[in-house]
């Protein structure tokens, strides 16, 4: 697990956004994926088979929760879309709709909350099953016990994949292989949570200035 952290327009959503190909970069230096060239790969293969991307505002269609989650694998079965809902959590609160797995959601999702939305999405990626997953503050609109039951899915989803981890919340990434730290579109810092704390510099600072706020 990589993640990125660092101030608002410091950087961070853009190089998810290199990653998955909406933009290419100009002039010098270069992405690879297992030592490919992202140019040389499918953009729609890679936001179709090889990445997942969850963000803070998933979208939903206007349509029913299960077709919602199977979006993730348009082939797979009722049953793998029931198992990924029960790994990422949303099987149990779906189960209390009128309709169960029927139900349609609105416009946006707006019948579930923001925490169950994000549960939806992460069960989507599940069924999807990329080798490659990128978290983008995906937790950071949520309240403390909505973030503890997503964090959970979101841990479960993680293991065994590449995984870049775009965090507002530091706690959230005190774990990560790997920290680097975006400032004006530079990386900055680069160590683990222990290491960079240490150093005391801009990840320091950012956790100083965190916990006061908190």
């Amino acid at each position: 697990t990589v993640a990125l952290v660092g101030t608002s327009g410091g950087g961070k959503t853009t190089i998810a956004a290199l990653l998955e190909r909406f933009y290419d970069i100009n002039g010098g230096g270069s992405l690879e994926i297992d030592g490919i060239n992202i140019r040389d790969l499918d953009p729609s293969w890679l936001r179709g088979s090889a990445i997942g991307y969850i963000n803070q505002e998933p979208v939903l269609f206007a349509t029913s929760v299960i077709e919602n989650i199977r979006y993730g694998r348009p082939n797979a079965t009722d049953n793998e879309v029931y198992e990924a809902a029960k790994a990422a959590h949303v099987d149990d609160f779906v189960r209390t709709f009128p309709d169960g797995y029927s139900t349609i959601l609105g416009e946006r999702g707006v019948t579930v909350s923001g925490g169950q939305k994000q549960r939806i999405a992460i069960a989507r990626a599940l069924l999807k099953n990329p080798p490659i997953l990128i978290l983008d503050e995906a937790t950071s609109a949520l309240d403390a016990e909505s973030e503890r039951i997503v964090q959970e899915a979101l841990d479960k989803l993680s293991k065994g994949r590449t995984s870049l981890v775009i965090a507002h919340r530091l706690s959230t990434i005190k774990n990560a292989d790997v920290i680097a730290v975006i400032d004006k579109g530079v990386m900055a810092e680069i160590g683990t949570h222990a290491a960079l704390k240490r150093k005391g510099g801009i990840y320091s600072r950012l956790i100083e200035q965190q916990e006061l706020r908190e």
